[in-house]
């Protein structure tokens, strides 16, 4: 099973210039599966192949916040699949597509105590496939919901990879 590897944010990624204020950050670079295919569909192949586990976890999660008041995410995978194109502004699972080319797709989550920015980028070159989040935290509910988040996502990112 391949290995993900933290790495820094790209500095040609579309979510780099997002670092500055940022309050939790992180790269993941793993071998890219799908070398011809466009970043959205490496984008749909790993989210596709998530593991039960974090299913489960997201269900918990959104079980969890509803009790405060935060948005039921759903499941990362998106129901309607990946036979169909997507546009900026579209849904993708539970993130919102902000950008979208052949080597990078970028998605964000934005509520009222915290920004979401997820980044596919494909290194064509070398092979690999690069997850970056980006987290910008807007008051303390922020601050505390990224508690248990932070280590979790760290997690989660890379076993997403492993599958791919």
């Amino acid at each position: 099973m391949p290995r993900a590897r933290k790495v820094s944010v790209p500095p040609h990624s579309q979510v780099h210039a997002r670092l500055r204020g940022a309050n939790f950050h992180d790269a993941y670079e793993a071998d890219d599966a799908l070398p011809q295919a466009s970043a959205m569909d490496s984008w749909l192949a790993v989210v596709g192949r998530t593991p039960g586990w974090v299913d489960r976890a997201m269900d918990l999660r959104n079980a969890v916040v509803a009790r405060i008041g935060l948005k039921d995410l759903g499941r990362l995978k998106p129901a309607q699949g990946g036979n169909r194109a997507y546009a900026v502004g579209d849904r993708v699972g539970i993130f919102s597509l902000q950008h979208l080319s052949e080597d990078e797709v970028v998605m964000t989550d934005a509520d009222r105590h915290l920004d979401v920015w997820v980044s596919l980028l494909k290194l064509r070159a070398e092979r690999k496939i690069v997850v970056s989040t980006v987290v910008q935290v807007h008051n303390a509910l922020g601050r505390l919901y990224m508690l248990p988040v932070a280590p979790v996502h760290r997690l989660i990112v890379p076993a997403m990879l492993a599958t791919s």
